[in-house]
């Protein structure tokens, strides 16, 4: 207040700074994180989740490390090949067991022995192929690595212990995991490509041997987001209990074998076989994107994305008819991109119907039908080819992906009724 001659002049006290702020701009909320920023804000769940990539990277490496090893320095793919065949064939006996032990007595106590021994199969596998060891030896070095451990298994598992009562951040988890699952199977084959030609040919298999023990103890390592072990679990077992997924599990896996050759197959017989890694990790990106993007929405029913699934892997078989690559490339983009939802759909199933203590049991279980699947649907597509040439086995693929509609929808049925 003051007095200029005969006027009185009230003056109003100066705002406060912080009510100089625009009322719209102050009544603004905060904006909320975002799921996955909510996700990694959970104590542990980063150190863990890095050991996880660390580890997964070599999941995409070993198989093709080892083909161009072997036939770089024994000059044959046909041993390559049995060599590669008969350690997934070990891994889907061992791996259901490896599990069923990580359930029984924690992840620390047995992941990290398994991993060893898988480390030194790989070891032992470099030193016989550099010493002209007998062809045996491989085989039987290679076998050992069928003890290495399921890493995404463990972190879904790790999920689900955490988010237990959350299903909304357990589904943007699952989506995550998911997309992991595809950058490691499309950085694994060109790491190690580059490394195995650039590097020497042993060094696809040694960096992926040091990435797989670094990751497991770094994983490991954070104790206090491990789901605690089940020693005495009765019930059914998790092969009774996903009876009725594993068939689905392994039509899925048939349609992701089939499509690989037929794709290699196809573009080298068009002059394009060099693009055969780019065009293949187009799909893996489309469904690495879909995985994220999926995680941050309302999760659908599996027949829903079955039938989405069904209607995208047609596109390939049209794509190729057209002799382009361009086509191609777009519709094995929109293929991978209808992948990720039923993959993470179809494991929500699995996390539903196994018995509590047993899910890192049961989620190797899917995983064995799946590279089961991929095995068959890929020796499948190799005889078709032969017969058939490179598009018409673009056929399989999208009838794998159908019977799956049909096994998902059937399953489904049956579970309402």
């Amino acid at each position: 207040m003051a007095v200029t001659g005969t006027t009185l002049v009230l003056a109003a006290a100066p705002a406060r700074r912080e009510r100089a702020t625009h009322p719209a701009r102050a009544a603004r909320p905060a904006r909320a994180p975002g799921p996955y920023r909510r996700l990694f804000a959970l104590p542990g769940t980063r150190g863990f989740t890095a050991g996880n990539l660390i580890a997964r990277l070599p999941m995409g490496m070993f198989g093709v490390s080892a083909v161009m090893m072997i036939a770089g320095q024994r000059g044959s793919y046909a041993l390559a090949g049995a060599v590669v065949a008969v350690g997934l064939a070990a891994t889907a006996l061992v791996a259901p067991w490896t599990a069923r032990l990580v359930d029984r007595h924690g992840q620390a106590r047995v992941a990290v022995p398994a991993t060893l021994i898988a480390v030194l199969g790989s070891l032992s596998l470099i030193a016989c192929v550099r010493g002209g060891a007998p062809a045996w030896t491989l085989f039987a070095s290679y076998a050992a690595t069928a003890t290495t451990p399921n890493i995404g298994g463990m972190s879904r598992a790790r999920w689900t212990h955490l988010l237990r009562d959350d299903p909304s951040s357990r589904h943007t988890a699952m989506s995550f995991e998911q997309a992991a699952d595809e950058l490691a199977y499309m950085l694994g084959p060109v790491a190690a490509a580059f490394l195995c030609t650039a590097v020497f040919p042993e060094a696809g298999t040694l960096t992926g041997a040091v990435l797989l023990l670094t990751g497991m103890l770094v994983f490991t390592a954070h104790r206090a987001t491990e789901p605690p072990p089940a020693p005495a679990v009765r019930g059914p077992s998790p092969l009774r209990a996903l009876g009725g997924l594993l068939p689905l599990f392994l039509a899925l896996g048939a349609m992701f074998g089939s499509m690989e050759i037929t794709s290699i197959a196809h573009l080298g017989a068009h002059g394009l076989g060099a693009l055969s890694g780019p065009v293949l990790a187009l799909q893996a990106g489309g469904s690495f994107a879909a995985g994220l993007l999926y995680g941050t929405l309302r999760p659908r029913t599996l027949p829903v994305c079955l039938g989405v699934l069904a209607a995208a892997m047609a596109l390939p078989w049209a794509a190729a008819a057209t002799g382009s690559l361009l086509p191609l490339a777009a519709a094995l983009l929109l293929a991978g991109v209808a992948t990720a939802p039923v993959m993470v759909t179809a494991m929500s199933r699995v996390h539903a119907v196994t018995p509590p203590g047993r899910l890192n049991e049961g989620m190797t279980l899917a995983v064995t039908a799946l590279f089961a699947g991929i095995a068959a649907g890929s020796a499948t597509a190799g005889s078709a080819i032969d017969h058939w040439g490179t598009t018409a086995p673009y056929a399989l693929p999208a009838a794998a992906a159908l019977l799956s509609l049909l096994l998902g929808t059937s399953r489904t049925a049956a579970r309402t009724r």
